[in-house]
């Protein structure tokens, strides 16, 4: 079973000005509850027929790190790691393995929501900009990868012992500190020399 649920319900909210109902708990409603409603009957149905299965999540970059998107989504999506690792340690007893994957920016309606008020409103424009800020150069993320992901944790490939995992399909974006990239960029930006 694949728990593909996720929205962005206020892309651009800030933590101060933050819409708990619109934005914080629609978030947690569909990208956490949603998924752990679909977990609970899925296991359900596996668990009554005693069927060994593969259950996954779509989590986000920002399931890892911080800052990379409105805090609503990214604390929904943190959360969806944590539930994801509670129901894998549960269910293993069952044969159950659950899983999820961390896409980087795809550029789907959803993704594009999140950049299109900074005047990115385009796939190509979407795949630039993650292209751009991914470690791995010279590969665009497609929704078609996040879909392979997905396949490889539900296939036999990845039945023997591969649960409670957290895969990131983020060109290495997640592993790398950027802050020695960005402080180097503010200083040429600026025109000084150290």
């Amino acid at each position: 079973m694949y728990s593909n649920a996720g929205v962005l319900a206020r892309p651009l909210d800030s933590i101060l000005d933050m819409d708990m109902e619109e934005g914080f708990d629609r978030n947690v409603a569909v990208d956490l509850r949603g998924s752990a409603l679909c977990i609970k009957h899925a296991a359900r149905a596996m668990v009554k027929r005693q069927v060994r299965g593969s259950i996954i999540c779509t989590a986000s970059s920002a399931s890892i790190l911080g800052g990379i998107g409105p805090a609503g989504y990214t604390a929904a999506k943190h959360g969806l790691v944590g539930l994801v690792r509670a129901a894998a340690g549960e269910l293993g007893k069952h044969g159950i393995r659950v899983n999820c994957v961390s896409p980087y920016f795809v550029p789907t309606p959803l993704g594009i929501s999140l950049l299109v008020a900074l005047g990115i409103d385009t796939a190509c424009a979407i795949e630039a900009v993650a292209s751009s800020t991914a470690n791995l150069k010279g590969v665009g993320l497609k929704a078609k990868d996040i879909a392979e992901a997905a396949l490889f944790l539900a296939s036999d490939e990845s039945s023997v012992y591969v649960s409670g995992h957290n895969l990131a399909v983020d060109g290495g974006f997640t592993v790398i500190d950027h802050s020695f990239t960005m402080i180097a960029s503010q200083i040429l930006m600026k025109g000084k020399q150290y």
